[in-house]
């Protein structure tokens, strides 16, 4: 499923760690997003794999910005991670590693989502499951 491109100016500013690793947020709308990060040599473990911490990373973050989508310019939800729990099921071989997020369910306070890391070939190689609570309502600047 092809999700509709973002419209710029709902964009957030990126956070620190964002702009530090690089990773953007490619498609977003209601319930949905998707992060993307291309592979690079100081994102490995010892055995120059992707390090899990990295899978962990895009899955929350897409699963953080799923459920946070206000379609509104100028107004942000923010929301907390709860628990994830990670499955990883395979190494990647690609060169962009991609992060696929949807709310699942959930209420005023807090929401459910699930998410899985693939390169841009498809190959999953790792899934998540989250419970995000939703910081006080959206602020508007």
């Amino acid at each position: 499923m092809t999700e509709a491109p973002i419209d710029p100016s709902l964009l957030e500013p990126p956070s620190g760690l964002q702009t530090h690793l690089g990773f953007e947020l490619t498609e977003w709308s209601r319930d949905f997003a998707r992060v993307e990060l291309d592979f690079a040599n100081h994102l490995t473990n010892r055995q120059g794999l992707l390090h899990g911490g990295i899978h962990a990373l895009m899955l929350d973050s897409a699963m953080g910005y799923a459920g946070c989508f206000t379609g509104q310019q100028g107004v942000q939800q923010n929301a907390l991670t709860l628990s994830m729990t990670v499955n990883y099921l395979g190494q990647l071989q690609g060169k962009r590693i991609i992060a696929i997020a949807r709310r699942t369910g959930g209420g005023r306070r807090t929401y459910f989502a699930e998410a899985q890391v693939t390169d841009e070939s498809g190959k999953i190689a790792a899934t998540a499951s989250g419970v995000f609570r939703y910081r006080s309502g959206p602020l508007t600047s």
